[in-house]
């Protein structure tokens, strides 16, 4: 099994190496992070620094909240972040400049062996599903404290891991395991993880935290594009959702005819093909990156948000949200920012990829349901119409974040005894 798992691995290695060369070639850009990364060389990584693993965006935004934490209790601790997907390595990089930001090695020997013998890390924090046998195989030779934070597991996901359990259950054994849930826990045991070292926790996602300068920020982005007039944004769009964010648009304009739409797609690779169909659709559009002239963003309609990083200050400008991957079946993506900072937010009926924050804010009225353009846009105008009621809506939802807080906490409980081990 682990010899036909490294050649998988290694053909995998070598179609995706050359996806990402091809990528950057058409751009007329180098690939980003180097892929040489990618095979475990990089430079050396001074101080032996907590190593924090996060695949994608999504987890990069948790790796915030935790940088934040580890930072604040010991300010000079070194911190080392990963990701998988080349726009992750790039939010990554936005987080801290005293981060050191890798692409996370092939799940080879050699790969892997060079990445902690460059890295040193003295522990390992991988967030959410990430399972890679021989990197943490090589965490266990090498003494490292292994810890899979945030934890989940679907029930389907486990049932695979289950059919190869001679490779993934050694891999496990040493792993203290942060779930999120008694289920993802139990799940987690039945594919090898130690009774002893799985706790739960909780979800982390509640314990995000907001920039102290937000405000000043949304300020100055809301005086920008849509000063006295309404404003709600479509955050991490997929293709087949730009149209009925459109069509959603038309709708409350014509209740509304000074709203302003801020549609952010989710991918860098789309912004092209939304601002190609807003200019063939005749829709008033400025883009965020081209720095548009006062006259121009006063006037236009919709705003393309077409850069990373930046969506969180356009959900704190916002009126109401909307957030993506809902409408098709994507399994939707963070409904907590908006919520967190009190915005009224709209969800299509695709929300398997977080479920339990759906159902807790859908539940407490902090969000709504939507099924298609004609539902979101007459959610919008409710809620651009009525300050009273956004505001009753945005309120519940903040409440619901504040009132499930607390994984962290538990996460640095089991945390800190590894970080700084009591003396002999």
């Amino acid at each position: 099994m682990r010899q036909l798992y490294r050649i998988a691995v290694t053909l995998a290695a070598g179609l995706h190496a050359a996806l990402l060369w091809l990528r950057a070639r058409v751009r007329g850009e180098r690939p980003a992070p180097p892929l040489t990364q990618r095979f475990g060389f990089a430079p050396a990584v001074p101080g032996r620094p907590v190593w924090i693993h996060a695949a994608s965006v999504g987890e990069v935004q948790l790796a915030a909240t935790l940088v934040r934490a580890l930072r604040s209790r010991d300010p000079g601790l070194p911190l080392l972040v990963t990701a998988f997907t080349p726009t992750g390595a790039a939010r990554a990089a936005a987080l801290a400049p005293e981060v050191t930001v890798r692409a996370l090695p092939y799940d080879l020997p050699g790969a892997v062996e060079r990445f902690l013998a460059r890295a040193e890390p003295r522990l390992a924090i991988v967030l959410e599903t990430e399972l890679w046998p021989t990197l943490f195989e090589g965490c266990q030779r090498r003494g490292i404290p292994l810890f899979i934070a945030n934890a989940r597991l679907s029930e389907r996901t486990a049932h695979r891991y289950r059919r190869f359990g001679t490779l993934f259950a050694p891999a496990l054994r040493c792993a203290v395991i942060a779930a999120r849930s008694p289920e993802d826990a139990e799940r987690f045991r039945s594919i090898g993880a130690q009774a002893a070292l799985t706790h739960v926790t909780g979800n982390l996602k509640f314990d995000y935290t907001l920039p102290p300068d937000i405000d000043m920020r949304a300020r100055a982005l809301r005086a920008r594009y849509a000063d006295g007039r309404p404003l709600w944004v479509a955050g991490s769009t997929h293709e087949g959702e730009d149209s009925a964010m459109i069509a959603a648009h038309a709708r409350v304009l014509a209740r509304l005819p000074e709203a302003v739409l801020v549609l952010a797609p989710r991918h860098p690779q789309r912004f092209e093909g939304v601002a190609a169909a807003l200019s063939a659709q005749g829709v008033p559009y400025v883009r965020h990156s081209h720095s548009p002239d006062p006259a121009a963003a006063a006037t236009a309609s919709v705003v393309l948000l077409d850069t990373l990083g930046e969506l969180l200050e356009f959900y704190a400008a916002a009126d109401a949200a909307f957030v993506g991957g809902s409408l098709v079946p994507i399994g939707g993506h963070n409904l907590l920012e908006p919520a967190a900072l009190g915005r009224p937010v709209a969800t299509g009926p695709s929300d398997f990829n977080a479920a339990e924050i759906a159902r807790l804010l859908l539940e407490g009225g902090g969000a709504r349901r939507v099924h298609d353009a004609q539902d979101l846009g007459a959610c919008m105008l409710e809620w651009l119409g009525d300050p009273r009621e956004r505001a009753r809506v945005g309120g519940l939802g903040r409440a619901a974040v504040e009132a499930n807080r607390g994984a962290l906490e538990r996460l640095l409980g089991l945390i800190g005894p590894q970080l700084h081990p009591p003396a002999a």
